[in-house]
């Protein structure tokens, strides 16, 4: 009885081990860290919709407003139509509009993911060849980010993939709507006034583009805005493009400019220079923010309507022309043009380049 007695707590020892083990094999399957649970998703999304041996991966910065989320699945979808072999994704570059969309912070919650998951589970299936295709406007901070991604990747950078498959997979990388100022900027331009060539006749046709800080001003991208007026006023003096974060390209600067060419009245039409019309359109451009105290200044907190309405121009919600430029179709052509572009050309060669010495 002894014996039993002795036995007994040393059965139901083990027992409760087996059952600890047990339980830890099956945590064992669940994600330790949004790292993981984030490359499983898309790992899962590449597996069900893999169709084809090349995929094309668009990269954007990213929106958290439905008529943006509109805008990139009917971009999707015409680069389906437009590259039927290849396997066509979407890619947000900004953590926080990732993180944003996933809380639903204007419309229902939608999951994006960056980059870097998107080439892991492309790397893992082992496609072929691999497009990226950037749709930032110009080639500056976010566009920089977008290559490195492609580095890592093709340096193994979680030290997790097949190197035979990584050097020979070929990859290919679409450029900005701006990247080439001899081309690209000319393109641009002709595109921008076959749509709003009917405003220039009637008013003044302001864009508000992004820009980038001067801390930022990766390969000096901030010249394109410049270049793009330039080449737009060739074709009509009544174009403008300025920027939100471009030093000594915002609004009043703008104005000053206007002023300058002796526009002091009129009507003032606004469209904004991005991919898409997300939170920089519907607020930066055509919000109903308070009116500015100083005209000579750029307050952030003062839309461009609200600037040139109280510069004494017509300005108003009927004139703020909301529609990003992937809605428009012949400019997302331009895009979709880089990226044959950058097929027909020969592939990157970053393998084993991440840091050339």
């Amino acid at each position: 009885m002894r014996k039993i007695k002795f036995l007994l707590p040393a059965f139901i020892a083990m027992l409760t081990a087996v059952s600890f083990t047990a339980c830890n094999h099956s945590d064992d399957n669940e994600p330790t860290s949004n790292y993981e649970r984030y490359q499983r998703a898309v790992d899962a999304t590449v597996s069900s919709q893999k169709k084809h041996d090349k995929a094309l991966l668009l990269v954007a910065f990213g929106s958290t407003w439905q008529q943006a989320f509109d805008a990139f699945d009917e971009t999707v979808k015409a680069y389906q139509g437009k590259f039927p072999d290849y396997d066509v994704y979407l890619s947000f570059s900004s953590a926080i509009c990732i993180n944003r969309a996933a809380a639903g912070e204007h419309v229902a919650s939608r999951n994006f993911y960056s980059p870097n998951y998107w080439l892991e589970a492309f790397g893992r299936v082992k496609y072929s060849a691999i497009v990226v295709q950037s749709l930032q406007v110009i080639p500056g901070e976010e566009y920089a980010r977008v290559i490195n991604h492609i580095k890592d990747f093709a340096n193994n950078n979680n030290a997790d993939l097949d190197d035979k498959y990584l050097s020979t997979v070929k990859l290919y990388l679409g450029t900005p709507l701006m990247q080439e100022a001899d081309t690209d900027v000319k393109n641009l331009a002709a595109a921008l006034d076959k749509n709003f060539n009917a405003y220039t006749s009637k008013g003044i046709v302001a864009f508000m583009g992004h820009g980038n800080p001067d801390t930022y001003d990766t390969y000096k991208a901030n010249i394109r805005y410049s270049q793009l007026e330039e080449a737009l006023q060739k074709i009509s003096p009544n174009y403008y493009v300025g920027t939100v974060d471009m030093p000594d390209n915002y609004k009043n600067n703008v104005y000053a400019r206007m002023k300058a060419a002796g526009i002091a009245t009129g009507t003032v039409y606004l469209h904004p220079l991005m991919a898409i019309a997300g939170d920089h359109a519907h607020n930066d451009m055509a919000g109903d923010s308070k009116a500015p105290a100083n005209l000579d200044e750029n307050d952030e907190e003062v839309s461009w309507k609200a600037f040139f309405s109280a510069a004494g121009y017509t300005c108003n919600n009927s004139t703020s022309l909301l529609k990003g430029l992937l809605e428009l179709e012949d400019i997302r052509a331009l895009w979709m043009q880089h990226t044959t572009n950058a097929i027909n050309g020969e592939p990157l060669d970053y393998y084993h380049s991440k840091n050339p010495e």
